[in-house]
C-alpha cells in the first residue's frame, strides 16, 4: 500500500503544475471556516467523512502529458464562451484534466487529450443541466446524444458543437464495439439526468433501491469506464459485460467512485439546495439515520466495494486474462485516482482540500444565495 508521505509529495508537485498553469485563478474561496471562524459561530455543525484511502491499497501515478494536453483542452472549450463568471471559477476550480491525469495515467498523448475534452464536455452537459427544469434538461441532453450517434445533424446548439468536436477524435481509435457500447451510454446517461432535473424539480428523494441504478449512469462513470477499451487499443467482446467475475469487478469500481463523490461532495451540493441526487441525503432518508452514522455506513460500503473489486479482479486474472484483465487493472485507476484528485482539487473542499484530507472534518456550509443570470453569458 502507498505511504501518505508519498501521496503528499505526489500532491505537492501538482499543486505547482496547477498554479504554473492557471496561476491567480485558482485563489478558491474557502468552503469551510477556518478553526477559529467555527470557534466565533456556534452551533455549525462538523461531520467526519470516511478515509477511504486507508482502505484503497491501489498506486496512484500522473499522466505525463497532463500539462500539455490539459491547456490545449481547457483552450478548446474555453474557445465556446459557454459559462458566467460564477460558473467559469467552479470549471477552473475542478481541474478536470487534472482528473483524468490521474484516472487515465496510462494514456498516451492523443488518448489523454481526448479524455481531458471528454470531461470537459461532461462538465458543460452537468453544468447546464443542473439548472434546468426536466424539460430544458431534455433538450440539452437530446443534443448531446444526438451528436454522438449523428454528426452530420443540424443542430448548431454549443453543446453539440463541443459534442461533435469530442466525438470525431473518439472515433478514430474507437473499436466498433466500443463506440456502439459508448453510445448507448450516452443514451442511459442522459435518460438519467433528465430523470435527475425531473426528481429535483418535484423535491422527489428516492428509495436506495431506486437510486442505485439511476447514480450509476448519470454520473458518468461508466462512460469514463468505457474510456479505458479506447486509451487501451481494445475492443471487448460483447459477452463480456456478461461475464459475472468481470461485472463484479467493473460495478466495485463504478460504486465506489460513485459514493466516494457523493460524500464529498455532499456539503457543497446541501449549500447550493442539490442534495436529492446524492447516496448521503438517499441513505439518511431511506435508513433514518444521521450524517455523521451515514458517513461511517458510506465507509464501510466502500471498504466491500475495495474488497470486491480486488477479489473479482485476481480471479479474473487467474481465470480469463488478457484484454479483460487489462481493462479491469485500469478501471482501479479511477478508484485511486478519483480519490486523490478529490484532495487535490478546490472542487469540493476549496482551499483547505490538504487540510480536510488530514482531518477528514467539515463544518456544513451555509446556503449559497442563488446565481443571477448574467448579461456576458453565452450560455441558453
Amino acid at each position: 500500500m502507498r505511504s501518505r508521505s508519498a501521496s503528499n509529495q505526489t500532491g505537492k508537485k501538482f499543486e505547482m503544475d496547477i498554479r504554473a498553469l492557471w496561476g491567480s485563478q485558482l485563489q478558491a474561496p474557502s468552503t469551510t471556516p477556518t478553526t477559529q471562524q467555527t470557534l466565533d459561530m456556534p452551533g455549525l455543525q462538523q461531520f467526519r467523512i470516511p478515509d477511504l484511502l486507508a482502505d484503497v491499497p491501489l498506486s496512484d501515478s500522473s499522466n505525463p502529458h497532463y500539462r500539455e494536453a490539459a491547456a490545449e483542452s481547457r483552450a478548446w472549450i474555453n474557445s465556446f464562451h459557454i459559462f458566467s463568471n460564477r460558473k467559469h471559477a467552479d470549471f477552473v476550480q475542478g481541474l478536470n484534466e487534472l482528473l483524468c491525469s490521474h484516472v487515465y495515467c496510462y494514456a498516451g498523448y492523443e488518448q489523454f487529450r481526448t479524455t481531458c475534452d471528454f470531461v470537459n464536455v461532461l462538465f458543460v452537459v452537468d453544468e447546464i443541466s443542473d439548472e434546468q427544469s426536466g424539460k430544458d434538461a431534455s433538450n440539452t441532453c437530446f443534443s448531446f446524444v444526438e451528436a454522438m450517434r449523428n454528426p452530420d445533424s443540424d443542430d448548431d446548439s454549443v453543446v453539440a458543437k463541443i459534442t461533435k468536436d469530442f466525438r470525431a477524435r473518439f472515433v478514430r481509435l474507437a473499436g466498433p464495439n466500443n463506440l456502439r457500447r459508448f453510445v448507448k451510454l450516452c443514451e442511459d446517461y442522459t435518460r438519467c439526468v433528465i430523470r435527475e432535473a425531473e426528481l429535483r424539480e418535484a423535491g422527489k428523494v428516492l428509495s436506495m433501491q431506486e437510486y442505485i441504478p439511476l447514480r450509476r449512469n448519470n454520473s458518468a462513470v461508466l462512460l469514463c469506464l468505457a474510456l479505458i477499451e479506447y486509451i487501451l487499443g481494445i475492443d471487448l467482446p460483447e459477452d463480456m459485460y456478461e461475464n459475472p467475475i468481470f461485472m463484479k469487478a467493473y460495478w466495485a469500481a463504478c460504486d465506489h467512485v460513485c459514493w466516494a463523490n457523493d460524500v464529498y461532495s455532499y456539503n457543497v451540493e446541501q449549500s447550493k439546495g442539490h442534495t436529492g441526487n446524492n447516496v448521503v441525503t438517499v441513505l439518511m432518508k431511506d435508513r433514518n439515520i444521521s450524517l455523521q452514522e451515514t458517513c461511517d455506513y458510506i465507509g464501510d460500503r466502500c471498504q466491500q466495494f475495495m474488497s470486491d473489486y480486488l477479489s473479482a479482479r485476481d480471479e479474473l486474472q487467474a481465470t480469463v486474462g488478457g484484454d479483460a484483465s487489462r481493462f479491469i487493472e485500469a478501471a482501479g485507476s479511477w478508484i485511486i485516482g478519483n480519490l486523490e484528485w478529490s484532495f487535490e482539487s478546490p472542487r469540493y473542499f476549496g482551499h483547505e482540500h490538504d487540510e480536510v484530507k488530514r482531518t477528514l472534518t467539515l463544518t456544513l456550509r451555509p446556503s449559497e444565495v442563488p446565481e443571477e443570470v448574467e448579461s456576458d453569458s453565452d450560455c441558453e
